[in-house]
């Protein structure tokens, strides 16, 4: 089914009636600019669980970037030009790093550094990650929840040609040069699913849960890793549904068509349900591949997944809802017709 209507040309939209919450599973740029779609229309009925797998230690600092890239984004103070880090940022800091000769392989703004710092002290102080989180989502004025998705280390390795490599170092230090032959989590195994998150999937108001475009190797299956959390999408009763970050065989932004290439797999939207099956029950396909509509296994929704403008953001979001809508009013009518049987 191919999605209609224009989202608003006034820069927003008007919240969507109703109580009813949803639940976005993100991380990197893609995430991130969904999320913001959503929270247009949502605003604090929104439970957004952010990939933590990326967070590593720099400077004798802990760096959180997918939980900032979400916290900016969804705050306005994003670098609308990168997709992360702040707008209108100065690098007097990496400056004087760099006259010392020390690493300058992973750059940190000046605004940006503030964060960082201020998360580490938080954390040598004993608070979690969820609280220092909150703490930033107040001062920021964002208003969905933004939790990470576990307050336990869980690092993400990339196995390559160059040998095991930590996400920052392949992702940044190495620029995905690397062949890649596999993707572990360190840690996830004993890692505790964040508990409001696991609320939010359990919640009975919940209405749909949505697998933003982010790269299904190196941000969702993250989240997924972590116990307790694909039980919970497998078990709750909202529609679960994923967007597409593959277009027309390329990937938007980053290496999630490289991967998908170096592992032996097919660069489409078919490999991607497959990825997700048994999670989820919906899928959101870009137009440019409406052709694959008929062969993915689940009901699709066709439209633009392009997400240049906020208005794209915005549409993109009302469509994702739309499905959850669809997906739930026919679960609805199938319960109705056993209970009449």
């Amino acid at each position: 089914m191919r999605a209609g209507g224009a989202a608003p040309r006034n820069g927003g939209a008007r919240r969507l009636p109703g109580g009813a919450t949803y639940v976005a599973l993100s991380g990197g740029v893609g995430g991130s600019k969904l999320s913001l779609g959503l929270s247009h229309l949502l605003g604090a009925r929104l439970t957004i669980i952010v990939n933590t797998g990326d967070d590593f230690e720099h400077l004798g600092l802990h760096v959180s970037p997918d939980v900032d890239t979400t916290l900016y984004t969804l705050s306005g103070l994003v670098n609308e030009e990168t997709g992360w880090g702040r707008r209108d940022e100065s690098w007097n800091f990496m400056r004087a790093i760099e006259a010392l000769g020390g690493p300058s392989w992973f750059r940190l703004g000046d605004g940006d550094l503030a964060m960082h710092v201020d998360r580490s002290r938080r954390l040598l102080v004993g608070e979690t990650l969820t609280e220092i989180c909150a703490h930033f989502r107040a001062s920021l004025v964002v208003e969905p929840q933004v939790l990470p998705m576990s307050d336990d280390l869980v690092q993400t390795l990339v196995e390559t040609d160059a040998g095991t490599l930590a996400f920052q170092e392949y992702f940044v230090r190495q620029q995905c040069r690397p062949r890649v032959h596999a993707v572990r989590f360190a840690g996830a195994s004993a890692a505790r699913a964040q508990p409001l998150a696991l609320e939010a999937l359990a919640a009975p108001e919940l209405a749909g849960v949505i697998i933003c475009p982010s790269n299904p190797y190196l941000s969702v299956d993250p989240i997924l890793a972590v116990p307790g959390v694909a039980e919970a999408l497998r078990t709750c009763d909202a529609p679960v549904i994923a967007v597409t970050p593959i277009i027309g065989g390329k990937a938007v932004k980053g290496p999630t068509a490289k991967i998908m290439d170096e592992l032996g797999l097919a660069v489409d939207a078919a490999t991607i349900v497959r990825h997700y099956s048994g999670l989820i029950s919906g899928f959101v396909l870009d137009e440019m591949d409406a052709d694959q509509e008929a062969g993915l296994g689940v009901p699709a929704l066709v439209t633009n997944t392009m997400m240049k403008t906020l208005d794209d953001k915005i549409a993109l979001a009302q469509a994702c809802i739309g499905l959850c809508e669809k997906l739930r009013s026919g679960c609805d009518e199938k319960r109705a017709k056993a209970r009449n049987a």
